[in-house]
C-alpha cells in the first residue's frame, strides 16, 4: 500500500495537483510531522485513485459500443456504393432516350406556337387593313354627295384606333388605294381630317353668330372624332368667352346715364353676375366636355374663361375705383390726424380746467375736428367697406368653385375617406384678376377698416355719456340698469363685432391677418389707453383732505370705468367665442345669418380656418391681458383709498368694550344689575360683535357692490379679505393673556360670526383666507387630550400655523382671576 501511495504521490506531484491544504503531495508526504497528517494524505490519495479508476472503466466500456457502431457504418457504406452503381446504369440505359424524345417534342411545340402567333399577327394585320380600307372608303363616300359629317367623323374616329405602323405600312399602301381613292391611306385620312376640321370651324362659327345652340353643340361634339380636340376646345373657349364678355359689358353699361352706378352695390352686383355666369357655363357645359373630350379637358376651357374673367373683372374693378374715388379717399384717410385721441393722451395742464374762453385752444380743437369730419365721410366709408366685403366674398366663392372643379380626380379618390383642404389652382394664383383683387380690394379694405374702427373709437369717446343718478347712498334708488357703464363701451363693442363679422365674410386670410391684429392694437392702445388716462387724470379717488374719504362723484366715476373694462372684456370674449364655437360645433340653424357659418366653410383653403381661429383667440388674449392688469390696479386703488381707511375703525368698533376675561358669574351679575338698563346688557350679548361688524361691513361694501360688476366686486372682495384676515389675526394675538376659557369660546364665536358676515352670499371660497384665524381659536379651545393628539401628529388637519404659533395660541388663555 505504501508503494502504491508513493507512485500516486509522484504522479500528483508531476501533474501539479494540490492537496486540500494547498501544498503539493510529494512535498507534503515527506514533510509530514505527524502520523495524522500522513493518514490524511493517504486517504485523499485513495479517493483520487478510486475516481480515476472509475473514469478508466467507463471509457473502456464505451469503447466496445463505439467499435460496434463503426462496423455498422462500414456495412452501410458498402450498400450505398452498390446502389449508386445501379442508379447510374439505369440513368444511362433508360432515361436518356426519354429525355431526348421530350426535348424533340418541346422544340416542335415551340415551332408550332411561333407559327400560330405569326398567323394570328398576319390575320390581325389583314383585318386592320380591311378596317382601314373600309374607313377610307367610308370617309370619302360620306364626304361626297351625302355630306354626312357625323358618319365621316365616325369613320375617322375608327381609323384613329388603327396603329400608325399599319396605316403607314407598305402592305396597306398597296391594298387600300383604289381607282376612286388612289392616294395612300395616311394621306387620304389626313386630308379628310383637315377638310372636315375647316368645315366644322366654319359651321361652328356660323352657328355661334346665329345663336343656334343646337348646331353649336352638334359641331362641337365632332371635333374629337376627327382628332382635333384642341381645335374644338379652343373654338369653344372663344365662343363662351364672347358670351361672357358681351354679358359683362351689358351689365356694366346698364347703369350708364342713370343713377344706378350710384347704388352702393352696383359694381359688387356686376362682379357677382360675372362670376355667376362663368360658374353656370362651367357647371352646365362641363358634363358635355368631359363626355366627348375625356376627363380633365374642361380645365382648358376654364383657363380660357379665367383669362376673360381677368379682363372683365379688371374693367369692373378699375371702373369702380374711379367711380368711387378710392385713391382720393385713401389719401384722406392716411392724412387724418385723430386729433381728439392724440390730445387726450397729452398731459393735463393744471389750472386750465375752468370755463373755456372764446379763443381757447379747446374751441380751436373742436373746430379742427369738425373740419376733419367733413373731409372724411364715415357713412361713405362704411358703405364702401360693405361693397368691398361683398366683392371679396363673391371672389372667395368663385375661387372655391374653381378649386373644386380643377381638383385632380386621383386626389379626389385618395381623399374620399379623409378631410382634405382645398388649394388654389395655379390659374387663379397667377391670374391678373387675383393681383387686382389684392391691390384694388384687399389693400384698400384693410386701410379703410383700420381708419373706420379707430375713428369709431374716437367718436365713441367724443360722444361718451356717463350713466345718470348713480350714488353710493344705498337708500337712493338707481335709475339705470346694471352693468353701469358709459355709452362708449356699447358703441365700441358694436363696431368690433361688425368689423370682425365683415372681415370674416370676405373669406380672405389676408384681410383677417391685417384687420384682427389691428383691432387688438387699437383696443389695447386707444380704448384701454383712454380709460386708463381718465382713471389717472380725471376720476382718481383721492381725498381732498388727509384722513377724509375721496369725493363721492370721483369714486362713482372710477367704479364705472372699472365696469367699462370688465364689460368690454366680456363682450370681446363672447364675440370671439361666437365665431370660434360656430366653427368647432357646426350645427345647422334655420337662419341664414352669415355669422353662424363655421369658419371651415368661410376659409376652406389649406389651413386658413385654423389660422383665423388662432388669430381671433390671440386678439382676445391680448385685450384681456391689458384690461385685467388695469382692473387689478384700479381695484387696488379703490381698496387703498376707499376701503382700507374705513376697515380698521369698523373692526375696532366691533370689539369695542368687549372683555374676554369675564366669568359666568360676572356675566350673570352684570345681567342682574342691568335688568332695567339695556344699554350695558348689549355689551354681553352673544352676537354683539357680529352685529356691529355686520352693520359696518354692509355700510362699507353694499354701496360699492351695487355699482360694480360681479366679477370686479369679487376681485375687490378678495383683496379686502386678504387684508382683513391679517388685521383680524393681529387682533386675536393682541388678546394674549386677556382671555379666559369662557372668553376663548366667546372669541371663537365672534371670529366665526365675522367670517360668516364676510362670506355671506355664497362666497364660501373666501373662508380659506381666515384659516389661520380659525385655527388660532381652535387651538385656544382644545382640551388637554386633544392637545396631546396634536403633539403626536395624529390630528390629520392641514395646519397653517407652525408649531411655535400653535404653542403660543395654546398659551393665550389666562387661568384664574
Amino acid at each position: 500500500m505504501t508503494g502504491v501511495g508513493n507512485v500516486h504521490l509522484a504522479e500528483l506531484a508531476t501533474n501539479g495537483e494540490q492537496l486540500p491544504n494547498g501544498s503539493r503531495a510529494s512535498s507534503d508526504i515527506y514533510k509530514a510531522s505527524s502520523v495524522a497528517e500522513i493518514r490524511a494524505t493517504l486517504a485523499h490519495l485513495n479517493d483520487r485513485e478510486a475516481s480515476v479508476t472509475a473514469r478508466l472503466n467507463s471509457l473502456i466500456a464505451s469503447q466496445k459500443d463505439l467499435s460496434r457502431e463503426l462496423g455498422r457504418l462500414d456495412l452501410l457504406r458498402a450498400h450505398l456504393g452498390s446502389q449508386a452503381v445501379a442508379t447510374r446504369s439505369i440513368s444511362n440505359g433508360m432515361l436518356s432516350n426519354a429525355a431526348t424524345t421530350a426535348n424533340r417534342i418541346s422544340s416542335a411545340v415551340k415551332r408550332l406556337d411561333l407559327e400560330q402567333s405569326r398567323v394570328k399577327a398576319t390575320l390581325d394585320v389583314v383585318e386592320q387593313v380591311a378596317e382601314l380600307k373600309a374607313c377610307v372608303l367610308g370617309v370619302t363616300g360620306s364626304m361626297g354627295a351625302p355630306q354626312d359629317w357625323e358618319t365621316a367623323a365616325g369613320y375617322l374616329n375608327r381609323a384613329s384606333k388603327i396603329p400608325k405602323d399599319i396605316i403607314n405600312g407598305s402592305f396597306a399602301e398597296k391594298i387600300v388605294p383604289t381607282v376612286e381613292v388612289p392616294d395612300p391611306p395616311s394621306v387620304t385620312l389626313e386630308a379628310a381630317a383637315e377638310s372636315l376640321c375647316g368645315l366644322f370651324l366654319r359651321e361652328f362659327e356660323k352657328a355661334a353668330k346665329e345663336g343656334n345652340g343646337t348646331k353649336v353643340t352638334r359641331f362641337f361634339k365632332l371635333f374629337p372624332l376627327i382628332g382635333r380636340s384642341d381645335v374644338g376646345l379652343d373654338v369653344y373657349g372663344r365662343y363662351v368667352c364672347q358670351g361672357v364678355s358681351s354679358r359683362a359689358r351689358a351689365n356694366l353699361h346698364a347703369g350708364t346715364g342713370g343713377n344706378q352706378r350710384k347704388d352702393s352695390y352696383f359694381y359688387a352686383n356686376a362682379l357677382t353676375k360675372l362670376f355667376e355666369h362663368i360658374a353656370q357655363i362651367i357647371e352646365g357645359h362641363g358634363g358635355l366636355v368631359e363626355q366627348h373630350y375625356d376627363a380633365g379637358k374642361m380645365i382648358k376651357v376654364i383657363e380660357r374663361l379665367q383669362v376673360e374673367a381677368d379682363v372683365q373683372g379688371g374693367i369692373i374693378l378699375e371702373t369702380w375705383g374711379e367711380e368711387r374715388n378710392i385713391d382720393r379717399k385713401l389719401t384722406d384717410i392716411r392724412s387724418y390726424a385723430f386729433t381728439f385721441l392724440v390730445q387726450s393722451f397729452l398731459p393735463v395742464q393744471k389750472g386750465l380746467s375752468g370755463t373755456s374762453r372764446a379763443n381757447s385752444p379747446a374751441n380751436k380743437m373742436a373746430e379742427r375736428r369738425v373740419s376733419e369730419d367733413e373731409g372724411v365721410d364715415m357713412k361713405e366709408i362704411d358703405g364702401l367697406l360693405g361693397e368691398v366685403a361683398v366683392m371679396l366674398g363673391r371672389w372667395s366663392l368663385y375661387s372655391r368653385f374653381l378649386a373644386a372643379r380643377c381638383k385632380d380626380p386621383i386626389s379626389d379618390e385618395a381623399s374620399a375617406h379623409e378631410h382634405d383642404h382645398l388649394s388654389l389652382p395655379s390659374l387663379l394664383v397667377n391670374s391678373s384678376l387675383s393681383k387686382k383683387v389684392a391691390d384694388r380690394l384687399i389693400s384698400p379694405f384693410n386701410s379703410m377698416t383700420t381708419f373706420f374702427f379707430r375713428r369709431s373709437v374716437e367718436k365713441a369717446f367724443q360722444l361718451d355719456e356717463q350713466p345718470t343718478d348713480l350714488s353710493l347712498n344705498p337708500h337712493k334708488p338707481l335709475n339705470s340698469n346694471p352693468p353701469h357703464i358709459t355709452s362708449a363701451v356699447d358703441d365700441v363693442m358694436y363696431i368690433v363685432n361688425k368689423v370682425i363679422q365683415q372681415s370674416l365674410a370676405t373669406s380672405q386670410r389676408a384681410v383677417v391677418s391685417n384687420v384682427v391684429p389691428t383691432i387688438a392694437r387699437v383696443l389695447g392702445s386707444d380704448f384701454v389707453g383712454m380709460i386708463q388716462r381718465k382713471m389717472r387724470d380725471e376720476t382718481y379717488p383721492k381725498a381732498a383732505i388727509q384722513g377724509a374719504l375721496p369725493p363721492e362723484h370721483t369714486i362713482v366715476a372710477f367704479l364705472v370705468l372699472l365696469n367699462n373694462l370688465d364689460v368690454a372684456t366680456d363682450y370681446t370674449k363672447r364675440i370671439v367665442r361666437t365665431q370660434v364655437d360656430s366653427s368647432s360645433n357646426p350645427t345647422p340653424t334655420k337662419s341664414d345669418n352669415p355669422s353662424s357659418t363655421p369658419l371651415t366653410d368661410l376659409f376652406p383653403f389649406d389651413h386658413d380656418a385654423v389660422f383665423v381661429t388662432n388669430t381671433l383667440k390671440s386678439m382676445e388674449t391680448s385685450f384681456e391681458g391689458k384690461t385685467t392688469e388695469l382692473i387689478s390696479d384700479g381695484i387696488y386703488v379703490i381698496f387703498k383709498n376707499v376701503i382700507k381707511p374705513r376697515l380698521r375703525p369698523i373692526l375696532a368698533d366691533a370689539f369695542r368694550d368687549v372683555d374676554y376675561l369675564l366669568t359666568e358669574e360676572d356675566l350673570d351679575d352684570i345681567a342682574r344689575e342691568d335688568d332695567n338698563d339695556h344699554t350695558n346688557s348689549r355689551a354681553t350679548s352673544e352676537d354683539l360683535v357680529q352685529r356691529r361688524f355686520q352693520h359696518g361691513w354692509d355700510a362699507l361694501t353694499k354701496p360699492i357692490a351695487r355699482l360694480l360688476t360681479d366679477r370686479n366686486f369679487d376681485k375687490l372682495l378678495t383683496t379686502i379679505v386678504v387684508y382683513l384676515s391679517e388685521v383680524l389675526e393681529k387682533r386675536i394675538w393682541s388678546y394674549y393673556g386677556r382671555v379666559n376659557e369662557l372668553g376663548a369660546v366667546r372669541l371663537e364665536r365672534d371670529i366665526s360670526g365675522i367670517v360668516s358676515a364676510v362670506v355671506r352670499g355664497g362666497r364660501y371660497g373666501l373662508r380659506d383666507a381666515f384659516t389661520k384665524c380659525t385655527q388660532v381659536c381652535l387651538v385656544m379651545n382644545m382640551e388637554e387630550d386633544e392637545w396631546e393628539e396634536l403633539g403626536s401628529g395624529e390630528d390629520g388637519l392641514d395646519w397653517k400655523l407652525d408649531a411655535e404659533e400653535r404653542s403660543r395660541a395654546k398659551a393665550m388663555i389666562r387661568h384664574g382671576r
